[in-house]
């Protein structure tokens, strides 16, 4: 798993089970109930790393659409609504993808 050493894998798998619905994924529950959101700064960069798949310093809109993927390669991915409405709650500066300082306020939050 991506995140051994940074989540637990029965809290992973709970959050996952919990958005396996397409229309259920809600980013503030899902980074609570996976453990994320209790985690030290340095595990949210981490794990900000280990989302940004192209290492470009940004999550963008397809990154993000296969957000649960990175969690489990048999999870589903985003629904485009679910996908806009995760990149708008995460893009506070509006240039359409994720920073990593973006992304810890909405882990955070």
């Amino acid at each position: 798993m991506a995140f051994a050493g940074i989540l637990k894998d029965a809290e992973v798998a709970a959050a996952l089970e919990a958005c396996k619905s397409a229309g259920s994924f809600d980013h503030t529950k899902f980074f609570k109930s996976c453990g994320l959101a209790g985690k030290s700064s340095d595990d949210v960069k981490k794990a900000f790393g280990i989302i940004d798949q192209d290492q470009s310093d940004f999550i963008e809109e397809e990154e993000l659409k296969l957000f649960l993927q990175n969690f489990s390669a048999s999870a589903r991915a985003l629904s485009d609504a679910e996908t806009k409405a995760f990149l708008k709650a995460g893009d506070s500066d509006g240039d359409g993808k994720i920073g990593v300082d973006e992304f810890a306020a909405m882990v955070k939050a």
